[in-house]
């Protein structure tokens, strides 16, 4: 796969103070391509999410950015500690963030029903103890 745009943003865990600056580039990124609103929207709002999930619940991660004339690619990779039920971590309003992320208004439950809602394709595969990869796919047209 060829991309016009591949740039891979690494995520440090309960890094609060930085968390959002990888999503807000991403839709810098994108503007400046001319994507629709809605597209643009969609991606936004499931990159933020991936971001913080990687900020409250991993122990470190990565964010890839892929764009190319198939689309836009958002690949979150962490190094732990892998999600025990994805099934029920799926479930809207279930959360496992400790109490610093909930202090600051985080871990509603929203995370990955919203990055599932918006991405065209949502692919996550988990083992606990070793990390968690999603993959979202977003069409550059509805």
């Amino acid at each position: 796969m060829s991309s016009f745009i591949h740039t891979v943003y690494p995520v440090e865990a309960a890094d609060y103070t930085r968390a959002g600056e990888a999503s807000a580039d991403i839709k810098r990124k994108l503007k400046q391509l001319g994507l629709s609103s809605m597209v643009l929207r969609r991606v936004a709002v499931a990159s933020y999410e991936v971001e913080l999930n990687l900020v409250i619940h991993s122990m470190g991660g990565e964010l890839i950015l892929d764009v190319d004339e198939n689309g836009v690619r958002l690949t979150s990779q962490d190094v732990g500690p892998g999600i025990p039920d994805i099934e029920l971590a799926m479930r809207e309003g279930y959360s496992t963030a400790n109490e610093d992320a909930r202090a600051l208004g985080f871990g509603a439950g929203m995370g990955l029903p919203n990055m599932k809602r918006n991405a065209d394709e949502f692919e996550i595969e988990s083992e606990v103890g070793k990390g968690t990869r999603i993959s979202m796919r977003f069409a550059l047209s509805p």
